[in-house]
């Protein structure tokens, strides 16, 4: 009796020869399992079915994750305005562990005797799932071809050619994931620290021209609405404001970082919506916290941002953070106008009750009504009382 191996499986190149490999050359009963975290179309995720029953799996399983992965994950990252060096939205790593924990849930549904990714030897992938199958399924065996045998996109295209396998492999040539946060795209280009994507590499090409401006409706830190239209799901918000967005070719990007496994990494990203959607939200936040609200939010959002990019969203210290961070949004609620150009984008302000930048407190560098001169007078001496008496005794000392 074949032994029975459960496959994350995108229907892309890596995980074909997953499919391939483990049916016809190691025997297993392959059940195959896409997790969309936002990425598919209904008519895509009806093709890669299609795909993987004509690739040998024995089952195939779909799963919709997009509202859990917005609730679970995305939601924290808007709170935290989290961008791994100040440049990427943690598109890909945010939803491998969303589809990592979907695939352990289905291994064990499934009473499997193994689970199998095709994540590569050289990235962070390979962690991120191998790390939530230890937690999640101990003892469950975990087989990585792509990884064990170390192949090239090109080695992985002549077997899928020798066992008679159609699919785009120009397409393949490129390394496409798409998510509700964002797509990263890796290829020649990206392998080396010098070189950008061709302008046909990009999933989402540029068709509006001109400038326009969108209207972004927060209520508690969550996106509520745009221009005007409402949706019960930020989830489907975000979808909304990514077809607005990614036609001016807005959030592109290249990231260059550090691996979990102590490598750089370099990879390019398209996340239009997430992008504008961060930079929108944390222009709000600077008008409606204080500024010790603002300093611990940074200060936790990078560690949570930084664990969560490893793949450490099961620790327990990353609910604790999650607390901290849903508490600090009660009042981040109102609008923010945002000017769509090709390729980048501005902040014109916001609108909202609770802006701390009323009027009637006073005026930045012009007057001030919530205290006179005299009292300015006072609390700059005793402000700087300390440091003060600090530069005193050296003075003192240098003069004995």
């Amino acid at each position: 009796m074949s032994k029975k191996v459960v496959l994350g499986f995108s229907g892309g190149l890596d995980t074909s020869y997953c499919v391939k490999y483990l049916t016809e050359d190691k025997g297993y009963e392959v059940h195959s399992i896409i997790v969309n975290t936002g990425g598919f179309s209904k008519e895509e995720l009806e093709q890669i079915e299609k795909h993987a029953y004509t690739l040998g799996v024995k089952t195939h399983t779909t799963v919709d994750a997009v509202k859990t992965y917005y609730r679970k994950i995305i939601r924290y990252l808007i709170y935290g305005n989290v961008l791994k060096n100040n440049t990427y939205p943690l598109s890909v790593s945010a939803e491998r562990l969303s589809q990592a924990l979907h695939i352990a849930e289905h291994v064990i549904k499934l009473n499997a005797d193994a689970v199998a990714h095709g994540s590569t030897g050289a990235g962070n992938d390979q962690v991120r799932f191998d790390m939530i199958f230890h937690i999640m399924i101990p003892g469950v065996e975990i087989i990585t071809p792509i990884r064990d045998l170390k192949l090239s996109r090109e080695a992985e295209i002549a077997y899928l050619k020798e066992k008679g396998v159609e699919m785009n492999f120009e397409k393949a040539l490129y390394s496409i994931n798409k998510g509700l946060w964002g797509t990263s795209v890796g290829g020649r280009e990206t392998l080396s620290s010098k070189g950008m994507l061709p302008e046909s590499a990009w999933p989402t090409q540029v068709t509006a021209t001109g400038t326009e401006e969108v209207e972004l409706s927060f209520e508690k830190g969550e996106l509520k609405a745009v221009n005007g239209n409402k949706f019960d799901e930020p989830s489907e918000a975000i979808q909304y404001l990514q077809k607005i967005a990614g036609a001016y070719g807005v959030g592109r990007d290249i990231h260059v970082g550090d691996t979990i496994i102590g490598i750089k990494g370099r990879v390019g990203f398209e996340a239009a919506a997430p992008m504008v959607i961060l930079k929108a939200h944390h222009a709000l936040e600077k008008h409606v916290l204080t500024k010790w609200q603002l300093q611990w939010k940074d200060t936790l959002a990078q560690f949570y941002g930084n664990w969560l990019h490893e793949g450490q969203i099961l620790d327990p210290v990353m609910r604790d953070i999650e607390a901290f961070l849903e508490s600090s949004q009660e009042n981040v609620s109102g609008k923010v106008f945002v000017q769509l150009h090709p390729y980048h984008f501005q902040i014109n302000g916001i609108e909202s009750e609770f802006d701390l930048m009323s009027s009637k407190f006073g005026k930045y560098g012009e007057m001030n009504t919530g205290f006179t001169g005299n009292d300015v007078r006072g609390f700059s001496r005793i402000f700087g009382n300390q440091t003060g008496i600090w530069n005193q005794v050296q003075q003192d000392l240098k003069n004995k």
